[in-house]
């Protein structure tokens, strides 16, 4: 289900007033989680929403399901950078630029950075997004690598360990140096050409990425339980 097929199956029925107070919601929860992150206190979201605690548990039972509905615009345009990536002619240009843009989608935002870095348990539309996506990066990897571009040895579980520094550099230096992420995302590309050979540890394996995902969206409370 599409993710504004969703939002609409979810607001079937409502009365406007009630409607309304779901749309609140979901707007205080995006300004919230760009603020402060997922874990944000959800005690603020309803005060900033106007509304009380009992009503947001009404419209959202878990985080999770808060978060699908603040971001899914988000989780959309995410779904779609690879797959725009692959429309580059120059193999080496898609790859760098699908980096550089999750970067710096996460730069500013410090919901969507932790959005990048977790995987929500239950989601059907963002394991379907996130399915997309990773069907994009494979290819969009192996097309560079085909092209001789990309270092043969570099995965696609990579990308999660970019992330999660790119995550780490943010969260310290957005309001000190707000362009230090940028020198980081340079030297990881850097590092990406083929003329560094220097063989590498071993990579995540798809399965460790999945749990590391997974755990850290249980520290976020993002556990498809009741927040």
């Amino acid at each position: 289900m599409a993710a504004t097929e969703r939002a609409k199956t979810a607001g079937r029925g409502l009365r406007a007033d009630a409607l309304r107070n779901r749309q609140r919601i979901a707007e205080a929860a995006r300004q919230i989680f760009e603020e402060q992150g997922l874990d944000a206190p959800l005690d603020e979201v309803a005060e900033r929403a106007g509304v009380g605690a009992g009503t947001l548990y009404r419209r959202f039972p878990t985080r999770e399901d808060l978060v699908e509905a603040a971001f899914e615009d988000e989780l959309r345009r995410v779904a779609v950078i690879a797959e725009e990536a692959l429309l580059c002619d120059d193999p080496w240009t898609g790859f760098s630029t699908y980096v550089e843009r999750l970067c710096a989608a996460m730069a500013t935002d410090r919901g969507l950075s932790d959005l990048f870095t977790v995987r929500l348990p239950t989601s059907e539309v963002a394991a379907t997004l996130c399915d997309r996506q990773s069907e994009a990066l494979t290819k969009l990897v192996r097309r560079a690598q085909e092209a001789g571009a990309l270092r043969d040895d570099f995965v696609p579980e990579d990308i999660l360990l970019f992330l999660l520094a790119n995550a780490g550099v943010t969260q310290v230096t957005r309001c000190a140096a707000p362009h230090a992420w940028r020198r980081l995302v340079a030297f990881l590309l850097s590092a990406c050409r083929p003329g560094n050979t220097d063989p590498l540890p071993a990579a995540p394996t798809p399965l460790q990425a999945e749990r590391a995902l997974i755990g850290h969206a249980e520290t976020k409370g993002l556990a498809s339980s009741r927040s």
